[in-house]
């Protein structure tokens, strides 16, 4: 049994690995080219800005729903028990800033 091979043989074995070198070069090349690089960068920011959009759309929505559970019986009507005392302590607030704003003006 002899494992020598042609001269042909190897001839086409060195062609086949210079085929395979210059496609992993061109892969290469192109990865690491500064389009592909802002590329990749533009995209995965824009993925990041989406989960952070989609993750703030969730927590926004939760709290609504939250604040109209707490201001809305099961029926869907208004608690006023309790709407009137933040209202009252809203009204409070705005008129003691727009106190404060006045004095300072005043000065």
């Amino acid at each position: 049994m002899s494992d020598a091979r042609t001269p042909a043989q190897i001839e086409a074995d060195i062609v086949r690995r210079r085929q395979d070198l210059a496609a992993a070069l061109d892969e290469i090349a192109v990865r690491v080219h500064p389009k592909t690089i802002a590329a990749d960068t533009k995209a995965k920011v824009a993925s990041a800005v989406d989960r952070t959009a989609g993750q703030a759309y969730v927590a926004v929505n939760r709290a609504v729903t939250q604040a109209r559970g707490h201001f809305t019986s099961e029926d869907g009507s208004p608690r006023l028990d309790r709407i009137v005392p933040v209202a009252v302590g809203v009204v409070a607030v705005v008129a003691v800033v727009a106190g404060l704003s006045l004095r300072r003006r005043r000065r």
